[in-house]
């Protein structure tokens, strides 16, 4: 029955792969608040499904709705402490646009601490990398970032941290660097109303194609399947890849399953 079981599963997870690629949805971060990464990780051997959509908020001056970002992945948790833990993933992301389309995969991992493993009180740390692409000087952002994170009673939890990248990629609109910046979160579980609702504001800093503010809520269906819904608004709507979708600022849906 056990075998069974886990047969059933691979299968269950097989069929969500197939489904995600299909439909030409692209994407696996880490762990994340709504845009940016956080201080969570997935459980030793616990799968994460994301699929994730982003669609223009509005047309551009000549009428036109720019192409969306689709996203779909994996991430798994790899250590079994509970006082050190990692996690991998890859990507498979659809820009909607031909040459970024054509080198679709990248890579992510993380490790930290969760919140009082150092010492009572401290804080959880995490340190990864993502948008780890395999193509030189198109999709190899290579993003390294440090997060620490806070939950203050009431309030919530407050995370902070800075990343880098890739200097001849992360671009603003008249082509200078801007590949580091600061990141920033509040999120909360409203727990006044229920459990199961959740909401978090977060930040990258940069004028390049990932710098945005960006709110969010999610509700949880079950401790498996959950959903975000939330709004982006990109810091400079003319870099990069911004620049070829006029108006970026865009609805995201997040479909989050753990297997």
């Amino acid at each position: 029955m056990k075998n069974r079981r886990k047969s059933f599963a691979r299968l269950l997870l097989v069929s969500a792969i197939c489904i995600a690629m299909t439909m030409n949805v692209a994407k696996a971060t880490p762990s994340t608040i709504v845009w940016i990464p956080s201080v969570d990780f997935q459980g030793f051997n616990s799968w994460h499904l994301g699929i994730d959509n982003y669609i223009r908020a509005k047309n551009d001056a000549a009428g036109v709705r720019g192409a969306g970002i689709y996203d779909a992945g994996l991430t798994v948790g790899i250590l079994p402490f509970k006082k050190l833990q990692a996690e991998v993933g890859f990507d498979y992301l659809s820009m909607g646009d031909k040459v970024y389309d054509t080198h679709p995969v990248y890579f992510n991992a993380k490790i930290g601490m969760p919140e009082g493993a150092m010492f009572a009180g401290a804080p959880a740390i995490a340190v990864g990398a993502y948008n780890f692409g395999l193509k030189t000087d198109l999709t190899n952002y290579n993003m390294t970032y440090g997060l620490i994170s806070k939950t203050v009673p009431v309030l919530g939890r407050l995370s902070i941290g800075y990343y880098t990248g890739n200097d001849k990629l992360l671009l603003d609109g008249q082509g200078n660097k801007s590949n580091s910046g600061i990141m920033a979160s509040w999120d909360r579980t409203m727990k006044e109303i229920s459990d199961k609702l959740w909401f978090a504001v977060d930040y990258q800093g940069g004028n390049n194609y990932l710098g945005s503010l960006n709110l969010g809520f999610s509700w949880a269906f079950t401790d498996k399947i959950s959903v975000i819904v939330g709004y982006d608004i990109y810091n400079d709507k003319n870099s990069m890849y911004n620049s070829m979708n006029k108006n970026m600022n865009s609805f995201t849906t997040q479909l989050d399953i753990n297997f």
